[in-house]
């Protein structure tokens, strides 16, 4: 095995990193539809891949090394929306210990 095509540059390590992060994303996603029963869990995983599905989309268009085409101006509009609305649900579906205790 050769060495010479592995790029440990700060690009090509985000690149990488962003290809995980999708995975992972698109793998939560397809999980809440086929996996889960419960409906918060489920809520909860579709928008934990959200968040890991866009901000790895975000990270490949920060790192391209070609123009921003009107895709990207699009997702770079719309993808910290998705981002902030997928977080704010995380946070409203929270479970926290001694909730019940008041």
């Amino acid at each position: 095995m050769s060495f010479d095509a592995l790029d440990f540059s700060a690009g090509g390590l985000a690149m990488a990193g962003s290809w995980v992060a999708t995975g992972i994303g698109l793998g939560l996603w397809i999980w809440s539809w086929v996996g889960e029963k419960n409906l918060i869990q489920k809520l909860r995983l579709r928008d934990c891949g959200v968040v890991l599905l866009f901000s790895g989309i975000l990270a490949r268009i920060v790192v391209q090394d070609r123009p921003m085409m009107a895709i990207d101006w699009a997702m770079v509009f719309l993808g910290p929306l998705f981002i902030a609305a997928a977080l704010w649900r995380l946070t409203r579906t929270a479970t926290t210990s001694g909730a019940g205790d008041r």
